[in-house]
């Protein structure tokens, strides 16, 4: 092995170590293990009650635990090989990586939305136009590479999300839930945020310990909720 090499990998084992990697990696990792155990922790309560929107919300936080997998994946990449851009890498390799991540996101938010409002969507199209939904938002960040496009699809699904989690406050009988709604809110503005700083890395550096703090205690916080109402 030459001088080079090993000075190069000295270097790229250097940046994995860094706090900047480390942080990563234990955010990604707690916010999967609370995500799982949400998962696994609704198990018994949906078996029982057979309920869909518990369903939904299971699947959702599934989503969320492989999304945040690929997303710690796509910034280990990153910060050891020290691009911009995950397709910098490999044209395929990137491609798909980023396709996978986009796809697990879209379908995360889809199914968190409808598991409030599938009472009013009951039809099994919601669901294949969900999975469509998330099929065309994955392959047009592919296509189209300007952070004009990346800016958009964020701000119309930001909209969307708005307006879906307003209309089902309004249409809820439990006016009590109105805190729920709006951790769910809060969970989908900053799940946003964490995809444009996948996207457009540089953008949010400044307040990438901010987003990721508040990201954490929103996750805590449904586990905290969860945990409580399954004992």
């Amino acid at each position: 092995m030459t001088g080079r090499a090993i000075t190069g990998m000295g270097q790229g084992l250097g940046k994995f170590m860094t706090l900047g990697i480390g942080t990563e990696i234990i955010y990604s990792f707690v916010i999967i293990v609370c995500s799982l155990m949400i998962y696994f922790g609704t198990r018994e309560l949906y078996n029982l009650t057979k309920h869909k929107g518990i369903k939904y919300f299971r699947l959702s936080f599934l989503f969320f635990a492989l999304a945040y997998f690929f997303r710690s994946f796509i910034k280990i990449i990153l910060f050891y090989f020290d691009i911009r851009e995950i397709r910098l890498l490999l044209p395929v390799f990137g491609s798909v990586t980023l396709f996978i991540f986009m796809y697990f996101s879209a379908i995360a938010i889809f199914y968190l939305l409808y598991s409030v409002m599938w009472k009013k969507w009951k039809s099994k199209l919601a669901i294949y136009l969900f999975h469509l939904s998330a099929l065309i938002i994955s392959t047009t960040v592919l296509l189209f590479r300007t952070s004009l496009v990346y800016f958009t699809i964020n701000l119309l699904l930001l909209i969307f999300i708005i307006f879906t989690v307003y209309t089902a406050y309004h249409q809820s009988k439990k006016k009590k839930s109105y805190n729920l709604y709006i951790i769910y809110l809060m969970l989908f503005i900053f799940w946003i945020f964490n995809i444009v700083d996948i996207l457009v890395p540089s953008l949010l550096q400044t307040f990438q310990l901010f987003i990721y703090l508040f990201s954490l205690g929103i996750f805590l916080l449904i586990f905290y909720k969860v945990i409580r109402k399954t004992g």
